[in-house]
């Protein structure tokens, strides 16, 4: 056992000695979450987002993320057997949203899962996921080989950074003509989340058929010693078409509009049959340094847990083969579920909350933009006639809609373009953590509205709150 003067090996050990995950997690010293090596901004984030929309945009998705390449006659049944997802029909060359979950049904992470050949596959996605893989093919017997090309440092310190491949995207309304002229004529049709091959800087480049802003368009990977040579020709085949590069700050923000939940707690924090995973979980690990936020404030872990029907995953669990998970989640299948959806805030409390920085008396919490996390899993409560009815989880400004909006998740009952109230800022002046300041919390009212994002304020509440700068 540590002693006190000992630094904790693992998340177990971890958890003891701080005796409340969420004590743990809510005072988090880890900072602000770091797009690595990206540069925040190649224009200016405005003109970035509004590119996806009008244009086209150029992702670099190429450090964000870890890859985790699966090999050997067991690949396949060890994404099987944590995936919630059909797998009767997963040949080489497909691709799936990829979730796994803990043994009582919540989401511990989630990413892309790409069949690559035969016996081979990757995952890319965030630390939660790839370490509960690689803890299932270290402990569970199976035949595979695993490696892992973890995310670049935040903070490079002038090393060289070397990845496996590079990762980029090529999205928006003007993104198939500039896939044209770089392949040098039409493209072979490619279906949703199909993998196919392009010509690309004289070279044959996989291709994923993607949709990440919200428009058509692909993911392409190759070498990583290849990827300024590829990026030079992406860009310049897109001159005549209004290409522009998205930096780190806005990046993050596409998923306000297409409506994708990035970062939910992971669901490791307790449990006995999660206690083996926990123990092998490094203390300095994601889980052990990563931080929750926000106004709603339990005493339990496992409500900051998700199952995949809130995820709005529901359409993808099925139960023809078995998981881990599988059991809880058919328990629950037939219930009503909690569903996601996005909110559109309300433009005059939001400006309150930027008059206080200009005003003597209260502050209250900074909304930094275009993104406007402070924490890796952010948790605020939303209240319909003063009871609590959901939580906001991911928040942010787009400027294609001039409006702030967020991602979360509401009861089941609560109808589209109902107006909520969201409490914003934490109880107390605010946690230790070191993107918090000391202010005070204020409720912005917000208008519930579908994902992706439909335009619902602007369409149903023409006459209200957005043009006239009131709620009604």
């Amino acid at each position: 056992m540590s002693s006190p003067t000992t630094t904790p090996q693992s998340l177990e050990a971890l958890l003891q000695k701080a005796g409340s995950p969420i004590d743990l997690l809510r005072n988090s010293q880890i900072g602000a979450y770091v797009y690595p090596v990206v540069p925040a901004e190649y224009s200016n984030w405005r003109d970035e987002q509004r590119a996806w929309r009008e244009s086209c945009v150029l992702f670099d998705q190429s450090h964000h993320m870890a890859n985790l390449y699966i090999e050997g006659p067991d690949a396949v049944k060890l994404v099987t057997h944590l995936g919630f997802n059909t797998f009767a029909k997963f040949p080489v060359d497909r691709a799936k949203q990829f979730a796994p979950c803990s043994y009582d049904g919540y989401i511990i992470g989630d990413g892309i899962l790409f069949h690559l050949e035969e016996n081979r596959v990757v995952f890319v996605g965030r630390a939660p996921a790839v370490s509960w893989i690689q803890f299932q093919a270290e402990t569970g017997g199976f035949k595979v080989k695993l490696t892992k090309d973890d995310r670049s440092p935040s903070i490079t310190g002038g090393r060289a950074v070397v990845r496996t491949c590079y990762r980029y995207q090529i999205q928006g309304p003007n993104a198939w003509q500039v896939l044209e002229k770089l392949n040098g004529g039409p493209i072979p049709e490619i279906k949703f989340f199909n993998m196919g091959l392009m010509n690309l800087a004289g070279r044959k480049v996989r291709a994923l058929r993607h949709g990440m802003a919200g428009a058509p368009g692909l993911e392409i990977w190759g070498p990583y010693e290849e990827r300024d040579e590829i990026r030079a020709a992406i860009v310049e085949a897109g001159k005549d078409f209004g290409l522009v590069q998205v930096g780190a700050r806005a990046y993050a923000t596409n998923t306000l509009e297409s409506g994708w939940i990035p970062s939910p707690l992971p669901a490791v924090y307790s449990g006995d049959k999660m206690k083996a995973y926990r123990q092998w979980l490094p203390a300095a690990s994601y889980e052990g340094t990563g931080s929750i936020g926000g106004s709603f404030d339990s005493k339990n872990i496992e409500d900051y847990y998700v199952t995949p029907y809130e995820m709005g995953y529901g359409p993808f669990v099925k139960f023809d083969h078995d998981f881990i998970g599988r059991e809880a989640l058919e328990k629950i299948a037939a219930k009503p579920h909690r569903k996601k959806v996005t909110f559109a805030w309300n433009s005059a409390d939001v400006l309150k909350v930027f008059q206080s920085l200009f005003e003597p008396g209260d502050i209250f919490k900074y909304i930094d933009l275009p993104l406007s996390n402070y924490t890796s899993a952010s948790y605020d409560k939303v209240l319909l006639r003063g009871k609590q009815i959901g939580l906001n989880m991911f928040s942010g400004y787009s400027y294609n809609e001039r409006s702030m909006l967020s991602l979360g998740i509401v009861e089941p009952d609560v109808e589209i373009g109902t107006e909520v109230t969201l409490v914003w800022g934490e109880p107390g002046g605010g946690s230790r953590k070191t993107t918090v300041e000391r202010h005070k919390q204020i409720e912005i009212r917000a208008v519930v509205s579908s994902v992706p994002y439909s335009k619902v304020v602007r369409e149903e509440y023409a006459a209200g709150w957005r043009e006239k700068g009131q709620g009604l």
